[in-house]
């Protein structure tokens, strides 16, 4: 027996724990709801920025902080070969930081408007949603402190969400003050919960200490029972922080934007500053919240840079395309193609080129490119959901015509080859709603 004879198969190899595949016709959803962010950043003034996926660890140790949960247990961090500590991103707002401070863009004109698309890594337990290898859809604006910028930034996504046919969105919305406020708040919540502090888990015993006001973050019932009646922060701001905050809602009452005050929303990152905020559309049951974000006043001179305002958020693609309205989902899909076939000893090149002109006519189109009897390529458009089947037979070819045939009726008819393209384009008409009434319906 020869030694190729006696072989194993090799075993096949699998995608790592906690990353997957996109497949179609997903991914034509995914490139959909890429395009609607692109096309709605870009009409408020933002360009994408494309930041590298390995980084610095210090980078996030400093921008994000060393006592998140995000720095302490879940990056991917290794030594490469010139002995460097470095990190595949875990989040974007640092990297965009450091490509801010790095490339001179204090010196462009204020504010800098900048969006990224991209996957980002965390090592954490993979679960419905949840991926170590996971895409963020996110905007940073950099240069101004005003509440008119954080404002701003929630109509942009408010219309970004309403372009995917999301519904009664609602913005959570609260305040983490200034260094002052926050210092100040800290020492009540602190004198609040040292008394209560056995009570509290492993991880918030570890916040009391390094960030107490992530305790108000915690998905504990006991834990959020334990907090009734601690004190709220609101009660320490400054005036100069207070009068921030009402700017900001005063800004979406005269846009009508619907908003409600959460006083126990912090976010989760360290680096926030005054203004944060979530977004929740209706129909998602407990984990309604799509999007969350806030300003950070202190990030960039963390990572180096002068002092230098910042707002954004980050939108967790994966999850956002998984709960993505039906309707956006439909009107995302591409439009069905159709097959090209011959019949009998027709060439198969003859095919490809009503394929060709088809396409250049900007319709899908497929070739039979191997030889297959009528039935079997009647079979493959079934499987494939295809709607039409155009066949090229001898008879056809000498006529100039083609025959249609339609798989959900059966129904075929002979065309002039020059009306082809005319008849598809008028069957998609009319399986598509008529534009007006989409109109109404939105």
């Amino acid at each position: 027996m020869s030694n190729a004879g006696s072989k194993r198969a090799a075993q096949p190899i699998r995608r790592v724990k906690g990353t997957r595949d996109l497949l179609p016709p997903d991914t034509a959803v995914w490139a959909a709801v890429e395009a609607t962010a692109r096309q709605v950043f870009e009409r408020y003034g933002y360009g994408e920025v494309r930041t590298p996926i390995l980084e610095e660890t210090e980078l996030f140790v400093r921008g994000v902080g060393e006592a998140t949960d995000i720095v302490g247990k879940e990056m991917y961090t290794f030594t490469d070969k010139g002995g460097r500590s470095l990190t595949l991103r875990p989040e974007s707002t640092a990297s965009v930081a450091r490509a801010y401070v790095e490339n001179g863009l204090q010196q462009w004109p204020s504010p800098v408007k900048l969006f990224y698309i991209g996957p980002q890594f965390r090592y954490e337990r993979p679960q419905k949603g949840r991926y170590r290898q996971f895409f963020q859809i996110g905007a940073e604006l950099l240069g101004d402190p005003g509440p008119i910028s954080d404002a701003e930034l929630l109509l942009m996504l408010v219309d970004f969400l309403g372009a995917l046919e999301f519904t009664g969105l609602t913005v959570l919305l609260n305040t983490v003050g200034g260094e002052e406020s926050r210092e100040a708040y800290r020492r009540e919540l602190v004198r609040f919960l040292e008394p209560k502090k056995d009570l509290l888990s492993e991880d918030s015993r570890r916040r009391l200490d390094t960030n107490p006001l992530r305790i108000l973050d915690t998905k504990s019932r006991a834990e959020r029972e334990l907090l009734e009646g601690a004190p709220r922060l609101v009660d320490s701001l400054t005036s100069e922080d207070r009068e921030h905050f009402e700017a900001v809602r005063g800004v979406l009452d005269r846009f009508g934007v619907s908003y409600r005050l959460d006083d126990r929303l912090v976010r989760g990152l360290d680096y926030y500053t005054r203004t944060v905020f979530e977004i929740t559309a209706a129909g998602l049951g407990a984990q309604d919240a799509i999007v969350g974000g806030g300003r950070y006043d202190g990030l960039i001179s963390e990572v180096g840079g002068a002092e230098t305002p910042g707002i954004g958020f980050a939108i967790g693609a994966d999850r956002l395309i998984d709960v993505l309205p039906e309707s956006f989902r439909r009107r995302a899909l591409p439009a069905p193609a159709v097959l090209v076939a011959t019949v009998g000893d027709v060439p198969l090149d003859e095919a490809l080129a009503l394929a060709q002109e088809l396409r250049a006519a900007g319709l899908p189109a497929l070739a039979e490119l191997a030889r297959r009897s009528v039935k079997n390529s009647l079979k493959r458009a079934d499987r494939l959901g295809l709607a039409h089947v155009l066949l090229l037979g001898a008879d056809e070819l000498a006529a100039g015509e083609v025959t249609v045939k339609d798989l959900s009726t059966g129904d075929q008819v002979r065309l002039g080859r020059a009306e082809v393209a005319d008849r598809l384009r008028s069957v998609a008409a009319a399986g598509s709603p008529d534009q007006d009434d989409e109109e109404e319906e939105r």
